[in-house]
């Protein structure tokens, strides 16, 4: 009777330490993101704290240094899309948006103008983020330009 109570005990331990594992795992990778207005909204209550923000890049906006690996742009909200599913444009007055800076790391190859990026980094005052990460996303539905 004695070794069945190790065997169970052994297994509940057993058990015990791989469920940890695995809720420590999905914690640390089901990251939820925030959009340009939500911040916004509560800037004085996450400055500080490592976040991820889901925007468009500006037009007018990227400053990039190769030899510093330096990127600096602003995002704003990512509009809504029209009835007919199209993507609208980002307008260059858009009245929120943060200022981005990326130091030491490379400019993803598919960063550009109008493009949708999740940025990972610290929220500084006054509409900063210093990222650590800068990640592109691809058009999810590709059309073809329309004839004039």
């Amino acid at each position: 009777m004695r070794l069945k109570l190790r065997f169970v005990v052994g297994s509940a331990l057993i058990v015990a330490a791989v469920a940890y594992l695995i809720t420590t795992a999905i914690r640390s990778t089901s990251e939820y993101y925030l959009t340009v207005n939500e911040v916004a909204a509560r800037q004085a209550e996450l400055g500080g704290q490592t976040l991820r923000i889901a925007g468009r890049v500006k037009p007018g906006t990227i400053l990039w240094d190769p030899s510093s690996l330096t990127l600096k742009f602003a995002i704003v909200q990512i509009p809504e899309p029209d009835r007919d599913g199209a993507v609208k444009s980002v307008s260059s007055t858009d009245p929120v948006s943060f200022n981005v800076v990326s130091t030491g790391e490379p400019k993803p190859d598919m960063f550009a103008e109008g493009r949708d990026v999740i940025v990972e980094g610290r929220l500084l005052s006054a509409g900063e983020i210093a990222a650590t990460q800068v990640l592109t996303s691809c058009p999810s539905k590709y059309q073809a330009k329309k004839a004039k």
